[in-house]
């Protein structure tokens, strides 16, 4: 039993990456305070990535995501918002191929706006991005 115990919390604690489909796609994971959502409207078609942390993000003027990994990039813009309380940081746009390859080839992302980086896990992330990259609109009635 004592064996078991540590495999069974270490099962339980583990990070994943979950993709929802629907109106909007839904693509989310959660780690050590980060929680990271993706979504795609294909009827509009937009698509947002939020960040929530623990703490505020602070104002300023680009924000950046380092992707680390085989296919290492690092993208950035100045088309960020903050929510009411700057624990969430959201990016919309109508494209985002360089985001979802970022997230589905790569080992490990960092958030960048300011001084605050905010480092998570790809791990397991590559199918669900797969996944969410299908999401298409559903035909009309």
């Amino acid at each position: 039993m004592r064996f078991a115990l540590p495999l069974i919390f270490l099962a339980t604690t583990c990070p994943a990456w979950e993709f929802t489909p629907g109106q909007p796609c839904l693509l989310n994971h959660e780690a050590r305070g980060t929680e990271v959502a993706l979504t795609y409207d294909p009827t509009a078609p937009l698509y947002t990535i939020s960040i929530t942390t623990d703490a505020p993000w602070p104002q300023a003027p680009v924000f950046s995501m380092r992707f680390d990994g085989p296919s290492g990039l690092m993208i950035s813009t100045d088309r960020q918002t903050l929510s009411a309380d700057r624990r969430t940081l959201t990016v919309t746009d109508r494209g985002f191929a360089n985001v979802l390859d970022g997230l589905q080839f790569n080992d490990t992302a960092t958030a960048t706006s300011g001084t605050v980086a905010v480092r998570f896990s790809l791990s397991g992330a590559a199918q669900p991005v797969a996944d969410f990259r299908l999401c298409r609109a559903e035909p009309g009635v």
